[in-house]
């Protein structure tokens, strides 16, 4: 696969994390920088777009960012939590064909309260997405919260997929893991 790459899509915070501070947000951080170092080091270009204003998640400013990248049938796509929404959604809609698709921690429910995450979460899954990707993981955890147990079994359901349940995980977040290593979604991108 001389054309394989991988994009990492990070998840939505609840709030503005002290704005756009590298050094205090922690959005795009967990494990995501470690399987990054980790996949170029073996030879897979690994490219980790920020997002804009993930806090206030737009579909339109998420798909007008990600169009900058070359994404092909070699490609492998990983999302956390809201990222999984913004991947299958832009699957559904280009039709593009990839070899992986990963969702970590995936959400689908809008929380209430605000008016931008209803427009970002509800839509129709398009079934025909597992018709154009070779393989798709779902990594959830025992612990994960109930909303999300719920968003795994929506996407589950309409993709199929395998699903890989790792005990203490939680949202996979670093205060849940514990560490910011995922030697296990490693292994799932190099296989």
């Amino acid at each position: 696969m001389n054309n394989k790459n991988c994009f990492i899509i990070h998840g939505c915070p609840s709030n503005v994390e002290q704005g756009m501070n590298p050094a205090t947000r922690i959005y795009d951080k967990h494990w995501l920088p470690w399987l990054k170092k980790e996949l170029i080091a073996k030879g897979v270009p690994t490219e980790m777009p920020l997002m804009p204003e993930p806090w206030a998640p737009d579909y339109q400013k998420f798909k007008q960012e990600f169009k900058k990248y070359e994404v092909n049938e070699h490609s492998i796509l990983i999302g956390h939590s809201c990222g999984s929404t913004f991947l299958v959604r832009w699957l559904g809609e280009t039709k593009q064909k990839i070899a992986k698709l990963i969702l970590v921690a995936p959400w689908k429910i809008a929380h209430t309260g605000d008016s931008f995450r209803p427009n970002f979460y509800t839509y129709d899954i398009d079934v025909t997405i597992k018709e154009r990707v070779s393989k798709i993981i779902m990594f959830t955890a025992n612990d994960e919260a109930d909303e999300g147990q719920q968003s795994l079994k929506i996407f589950n359901k309409a993709l199929g997929g395998e699903i890989i349940s790792l005990p203490n995980h939680g949202h996979y977040c670093f205060k849940n893991m514990k560490t910011e290593e995922f030697p296990e979604l490693l292994q799932e991108v190099l296989s």
